[in-house]
């Protein structure tokens, strides 16, 4: 296995080695389900989604715990400005983001806890840091320590003197810089009894009593959106190490998705739903898109980006369907090529696998146009092998049957046009090409032509 990863700790593209030979372990920051899930949260989940396809392709047996943060101020704010149980409005959105999952193509995870099923091991965790010095209560609450851990800044590279850790003046915090471990009852919050006094969980203790509990004290992969390195992935590090876990051994963060050069958040009102956009653009169209650009990289969301992507995505789909129609059926592939190994192993290189996909499309299409049947069908399968290592095997959407089965019948009827329009064309019979053409069109298909054959979409009207 030759798979190197960039490690925000270390700041430096590393070799990976599992903590444990034939396994590999992933704890990813979920959701806080506060709202609908948009195409920043899923980008993220893409990205994590391929990390774990390209570990199983490695032989790997993967686990994959993405936590869901289930009480938050955030939440209860929510819930009480609808006059909702929170426990009700967190479930709702919690219900939201697992269909956009699947929506999506997103494999399930091994496992996603919620945080107040877990209140049991913050408590042992919190008493750990008390024991060693590095945590202390105070009017109820409980804070970590931050001078008592020197290396505190590792991850993120922040200055002991620079650290603003976004949380509010609090009676019996010795630091403004210690961060809060337990909050300690509010009339009216929910609360959970622990031995300095009932409350509700700190958000970075969570992360780090979950992944002890479903992946030990060590593992392999933290991963989460550029926006967590600090302070939550920071805190979450000082927390593990200082009680004595070794924690994460590689810490891999996503780029984030903005609009006009502004993050995508709620606070900022410029969020893209899910939901809103698969009214437009299929599942795989979108997942396309936001898989292709590299994991580290930021996305400047618009349509006609998304558009590219849609022409892209159909450009493979068209030949394997063409294939499909004129050859046999394509199997999937067992190789995914040299090309493509190369880029994924290069800190999960998407842009340069799907440049090897197209390359792999156009050498299908020239041994189609060449009339070389076995290549075609030979590039088509391997095609297949390749976008299912990023969940976008065409063959395997859409996620309805019929559906499927439908436009496998169109691209059959469609290919035997466009084969006679070929034809046509190449007897330089123009007339009965552009007839072939209009026909399609006045079906509401669009015939465009590419250096890699014709391409055909449906058309809006």
């Amino acid at each position: 296995m030759s798979l190197h990863l960039f490690d925000t700790a270390s700041r430096s593209v590393r070799e990976f080695h599992p903590v444990r030979s034939g396994t590999a372990s992933i704890y990813v920051c979920g959701p806080t389900p506060q709202g609908p899930p948009h195409i920043g949260h899923m980008r993220s989940a893409l990205n994590y989604d391929v990390l774990r396809r390209w570990l199983t392709h490695h032989g790997l047996a993967v686990t994959l715990v993405r936590n869901v943060t289930d009480v938050d101020d955030k939440i209860l704010r929510k819930a009480d400005e609808h006059d909702q149980p929170w426990w009700a409005w967190s479930a709702r959105y919690e219900r939201e983001f697992e269909a956009a999952y699947e929506t999506l193509g997103c494999l399930p995870a091994s496992i996603a806890p919620r945080a107040t099923g877990h209140v049991t091991q913050m408590v042992e965790l919190m008493q750990r840091l008390i024991d060693g010095g590095h945590a202390y209560a105070a009017a109820g609450d409980v804070y970590f320590d931050v001078r008592s851990w020197p290396k505190y800044g590792e991850l993120s590279g922040q200055r002991l003197d620079e650290v603003q850790q976004g949380e509010s003046a609090a009676e019996g915090k010795k630091d403004p810089r210690d961060f809060t471990l337990w909050k300690g009852a509010r009339p009216g919050e929910p609360s959970w009894p622990t031995p300095w006094g009932p409350g509700r969980p700190g958000w970075h203790l969570e992360c780090s009593a979950m992944a002890l509990t479903y992946l030990g004290d060590e593992f392999d992969i933290h991963g989460g959106g550029h926006d967590l390195v600090f302070p939550h992935h920071e805190n979450e590090l000082a927390q593990s190490r200082a009680a004595g876990d070794p924690f994460a051994r590689f810490w891999m963060h996503n780029g984030l998705v903005g609009i006009a050069g502004e993050k995508m958040a709620k606070s900022l009102g410029n969020v893209v739903s899910i939901p809103s956009l698969t009214e437009k653009y299929r599942p795989q169209e979108l997942r396309y898109h936001l898989v292709a650009p590299h994991y580290r990289s930021t996305i400047e969301f618009s349509s006609s980006a998304l558009d590219e992507s849609v022409r892209a995505y159909e450009r493979i789909e068209s030949f394997v369907q063409r294939v499909g129609a004129r050859v046999a059926a394509v199997p999937l592939g067992s190789s995914v090529g040299a090309e493509f190994t190369a880029a994924l192993d290069d800190d999960l290189g998407t842009p340069a696998a799907l440049a090897a996909v197209h390359n792999t499309v156009r050498q299908g299409f020239t041994a189609l146009d060449g009339g070389d049947d076995h290549g075609a069908l030979a590039a088509a399968s391997t095609v297949r092998a390749q976008l299912d290592v990023l969940g976008l095997d065409p063959l395997a959407w859409p996620n309805s049957t019929e559906d499927s089965a439908a436009r496998t019948a169109l691209g059959a009827l469609v290919s035997e046009l466009l084969e006679q329009r070929q034809q046509a064309r190449a007897a330089r019979d123009f007339a009965t090409a552009d007839a072939v053409r209009n026909r399609l069109l006045a079906a509401g298909i669009a015939v465009e032509d590419t250096p890699d054959g014709p391409h055909w979409t449906l058309t809006d009207g």
